[in-house]
């Protein structure tokens, strides 16, 4: 495989980081401290300065000390044109930086509109650039087909949604069939696909998606997918501890490796980040939220 293997990338920022931690970067109005500009009137030129403001600085706060950003485009969609052009320019702002841009998209559908979401989501020259995508496959496999093959062009990687870290996930996720959950057969058929996709330093371009919610299952998940990259929502203000989110994991020279544990909330939105009255103030709190979350994953 080549050097800008998504996979190899991956186990190489996680190392260089010493932490599988990603910051997850939603701005969420209700919660961006008012440091940062008047958000009261959505859409308008001063809310979004306040949010590229904002999450510009979470991507310098994130820069060197966690693995990935993986920001959530609807955050940025409900600002209308505008603030998509602010996610491109974060995409594009963090891959000169460095870090990697998992985009938290979680497109899917079939033939050339899949081939359509690909050329815009997928690779460091696309619009939105990224270094992966999360995708939802539960269409069918035969839907991922231009993702897969637009990520192997780019040396970029997927997040398959498998089982997700959210209370109702086992409506349909859970539902038997022929002896074994909806979920199980799905990372059973992405099984091939991802080993078919592993780089030198043995994680595949092609991941899922594993909520800390879900440990057990995620565990089971790893047997199936034992060279699979898993991208892990859940942990922190979801409730879910660090050995939870930990669970799916695997155990590299260092530390915890073979995915991402994300934290939103608990890393861009802690306690005394609100409130804070200068830059300084803020910076420490989002430096103490992350020292706090990184020696979290280390210490189980």
């Amino acid at each position: 495989m080549a050097a800008d293997h998504f996979g190899t990338r991956l186990t190489n920022a996680i190392r260089g980081a010493g932490t599988p931690l990603c910051m997850g970067i939603d701005p969420h109005l209700s919660l961006m401290p008012a440091l940062f500009g008047d958000v009261s009137d959505p859409g308008s030129p001063s809310t979004l300065r306040a949010i590229e403001d904002f999450t510009m600085a979470c991507l310098e706060m994130a820069t060197g000390h966690v693995a990935a950003i993986k920001p959530q485009a609807a955050f940025f969609e409900a600002q209308g044109p505008d603030g998509m052009h602010v996610l491109a320019r974060l995409g594009r702002a963090a891959i000169d930086a460095g870090v990697l841009v998992i985009m938290d998209a979680k497109r899917n559908d079939i033939g050339s509109t899949n081939a359509a979401y690909a050329e815009a989501w997928i690779g460091h020259d696309a619009p939105f650039p990224s270094d992966a995508l999360t995708v939802n496959a539960y269409l069918g496999l035969d839907t991922l087909a231009p993702l897969l093959a637009r990520a192997d062009n780019t040396g970029a990687g997927l997040f398959v949604l498998t089982r997700t870290s959210n209370p109702g996930a086992g409506d349909l996720q859970d539902l038997d069939c022929d002896g074994a959950a909806v979920f199980q057969h799905l990372a059973a058929g992405l099984a091939p696909l991802a080993a078919e996709r592993v780089g030198e330093l043995g994680l595949s371009s092609l991941g899922i998606v594993a909520g800390a919610t879900w440990p057990d299952e995620a565990r089971a998940l790893r047997r199936t997918l034992p060279s699979a990259p898993f991208l892990v929502p859940g942990f922190g203000a979801q409730g879910a501890g660090p050995g939870q989110a930990l669970a799916g994991l695997t155990t590299g020279p260092a530390g915890p490796e073979g995915g991402l544990v994300n934290s939103t909330r608990g890393l861009i939105f802690p306690a005394g980040a609100a409130d804070a009255r200068s830059a300084g103030d803020w910076r420490g709190a989002i430096s103490d939220a992350i020292k706090a979350s990184r020696a979290a994953l280390r210490t189980v």
